[in-house]
């Protein structure tokens, strides 16, 4: 059976490989294997877990009725694999809402009730499989949730694969210039590439106006373009990134505090990631828009409060906190 829930707006379903076979859906007792293997079984999976099926699609809603499928555990205790599967069916390397979402399902089963790793297996080439993040329970501000451990963050077209992109500057730092989202939009021209796990393209905007919004981003005029971007090929045009990328674009906020709006690779405008949340974060930290310490990046589906811990002008790595309830 899978269980739905929510985290900042971003709404995962959970399923385990033993439920997914019961389902008829081939899919190996192996993480590495399944992922490796992922083209013959993913797109079933989505289709009969994540398909609106008997339930009326609402008005305006995605065609799918969650923005991915964490499948797993594939063992009883820790560390636990998992595979994230986008809506397109192509894997993830890391989401960080996903991965909350998933230690909530883990604690409601029993399963986890100390800080643990969870360990994300995935098909691409460019990135090590399978990444880990290290998970904590936590209280933050009297609320119950999970600090996630994200690692050393890595700057630049190199960090992601990114080809031809130009070079821009902000504030002093040697950012890039990405010619197929200037075009699109000529406030587009600044961005910084991260890797947190996964590759991001954070654009930064002068000022909010500048930001795209989630419901222009589902209209053709907007998606297919951003699509082309942020999507590998086929579905995408893999530039500049052969891999894909996840877009985001940030503007500046008093206080610590960055709003942005994020396009994910395989799945398209979100109400919120995790992993991009850390990704904005961190390049507003090297431009200078904000401080080390705790940042509270602002997207449609909520805040997520992003700890950024440094020595001095050396950014050591991102942590994310994050919570997740049961959806209906």
């Amino acid at each position: 059976m899978t269980l739905f829930y929510d985290a900042r707006g971003n709404i995962y379903g959970v399923v385990s490989p033993t439920s997914l076979r019961n389902n008829g859906i081939d899919i190996p007792e192996s993480a590495a294997l399944a992922a490796s293997t992922r083209n013959l079984w993913t797109a079933s999976a989505i289709a009969s877990e994540c398909d609106w099926g008997a339930t009326p699609r609402p008005a305006g809603a995605k065609a799918h009725r969650c923005d991915g499928l964490l499948v797993g555990p594939f063992q009883t205790e820790p560390p636990f694999d998992l595979l994230i599967v986008n809506t397109d069916g192509s894997l993830a390397e890391r989401s960080g809402n996903g991965l909350t979402i998933f230690a909530q399902a883990l604690t409601d089963h029993g399963l986890l009730s100390e800080a643990c790793e969870l360990r994300v297996h995935h098909d691409k080439s460019d990135a090590v499989s399978p990444v880990v993040t290290r998970v904590e329970p936590a209280v933050r501000e009297q609320v119950v949730g999970f600090w996630l451990e994200l690692g050393l963050p890595a700057f630049g077209p190199a960090a992601v694969g990114a080809q031809g992109a130009g070079q821009a500057f902000l504030a002093g730092a040697e950012l890039s210039h990405v010619t197929e989202l200037a075009a699109i939009n000529p406030q587009w021209a600044t961005s910084q590439f991260v890797r947190v796990g996964n590759p991001h393209c954070v654009t930064l905007v002068e000022q909010a106006s500048a930001l795209p919004d989630n419901a222009q981003m589902q209209q053709p005029a907007l998606f297919e373009p951003l699509q082309a971007i942020a999507f590998a090929p086929p579905t995408g045009g893999g530039q500049p990134c052969s891999a894909g990328v996840n877009l985001q674009w940030a503007a500046r906020q008093p206080g610590n505090r960055v709003i942005a709006r994020v396009f994910e690779r395989g799945e398209g405008p979100t109400a919120s990631s995790g992993t991009s949340a850390s990704a904005v974060a961190c390049a507003a930290w090297r431009v200078g828009w904000v401080e080390s310490g705790e940042v509270a990046v602002v997207m449609p589906g909520g805040i997520a409060p992003v700890r950024l811990h440094t020595q001095g002008d050396t950014l050591l790595s991102v942590s994310l906190f994050g919570t997740a309830r049961p959806q209906a």
